[in-house]
């Protein structure tokens, strides 16, 4: 994948319209999660961490962010992160199931993983078969929701959320794009499987490790640590009186 034909897609209205409907669905859903680590692999014209509360989040990609790595081996430790962002990254990863594995490693227990890509059974995926093959973001390849469900149930995770976006076409003319964006509001209703994008929220669940959390419902010091009044101390403190 030419990464100038990518960012000159991403500059073109599509392109406009695909970056706004993705980043506000990050938005919404990094600021929920908390943790200390955060990673985005991929498409790094876009802030996808920005609203994260994590006090340190960065981009890693082959050529740009703060760590160039390749997402099928990520130079990180098992068990280090807590949120690993994937927007498109599978579709042009040379093994997906190497890409998702190194993101269940580097996870920790209980910590989320977010994935966007093109629906096949929409508007967008039609324009895929339509299009040149050798044209960003038509060249990569498309998995649908269901199969990306079953991946990540094969490696443990739980799903959590799941949102599609875009129902507008991709038109190329912008006059007819936006008169197509009431598609946007009516599409969660009337056609919830139609979107262009999905959108898809898990979290990595080890068997047989239980998470131990203070409960802070119960007092604060046991109840042997205070004395209490008993009917032989009562007596005692009569007969001193007496």
């Amino acid at each position: 994948m030419s990464i100038a034909d990518r960012q000159a897609w991403l500059a073109t209205p599509v392109g406009a319209y695909l970056q706004e409907q993705e980043q506000r669905l990050f938005d919404d859903a990094v600021s929920d999660v908390f943790g200390f680590n955060a990673v985005q692999l991929g498409m790094p014209e876009l802030d996808l961490l920005r609203n994260s509360r994590m006090p340190f989040h960065f981009k890693a990609t082959p050529y740009h962010g703060l760590v160039h790595c390749d997402p099928d081996h990520l130079p990180f430790t098992s068990n280090s992160l807590d949120l690993v962002l994937l927007p498109h990254t599978l579709e042009f990863s040379e093994n997906p199931h190497q890409t998702l594995r190194e993101a269940e490693r580097v996870l920790v227990p209980e910590g989320h993983i977010m994935i966007t890509g093109f629906n096949p059974i929409s508007a967008w995926g039609l324009r895929r078969f339509a299009s040149s093959r050798e044209n960003y973001p038509w060249n990569g390849r498309s998995f649908s929701l269901l199969r990306i469900r079953d991946w990540l149930e094969l490696l443990g995770f739980e799903l959590v959320a799941g949102h599609m976006a875009c129902y507008a076409p991709p038109c190329r003319n912008p006059v007819w794009l936006n008169k197509m964006r009431f598609m946007d509001k009516a599409g969660d209703r009337w056609w919830p499987m139609m979107g262009g994008v999905y959108f898809v929220t898990a979290k990595k669940r080890v068997v047989g490790m239980r998470l131990i959390r203070p409960s802070w419902s119960k007092a604060r010091l046991k109840p042997g640590l205070v004395p209490t009044p008993t009917q032989k101390n009562d007596r005692q403190k009569e007969q001193v009186e007496q």
